[in-house]
């Protein structure tokens, strides 16, 4: 088992040709219609909410708001809270990759 870390030791589970392949698809999308278009084609409705659901813990968890408001205000469970909020501090920097980066974009409209 590897020594480097929760994330490193995760990598290889999920890393395949269908993820880069599905990854690759998704960077090719140009505006939130086709993207819109794409995912309701490739996720349940079930899936798209919790996807929606677990994106909107990652901005409040970053406005700093406690595991019990935002399961109010989400319904997320305050399990996934603190499984969310994990992988926010110690994942593959993800989150904070697009958290920075939206928050550059509305610092410049």
């Amino acid at each position: 088992m590897s020594t480097n870390g929760p994330a490193e030791a995760r990598r290889s589970d999920w890393r395949t040709n269908e993820t880069t392949e599905l990854f690759r698809a998704i960077l090719r999308l140009g505006n939130v219609e086709e993207a819109e278009r794409f995912f309701r084609d490739l996720c349940t409705l079930g899936e798209l909410r919790d996807l929606s659901q677990r994106w909107a813990v990652v901005r409040l968890l970053n406005q700093g708001l406690h595991y019990a408001e935002i399961s109010e205000r989400t319904g997320a469970s305050t399990a996934t809270i603190t499984r969310i909020a994990s992988w926010l501090q110690h994942g593959e920097g993800g989150y904070r990759l697009m958290l920075d980066r939206l928050d550059d974009a509305s610092v410049a409209t």
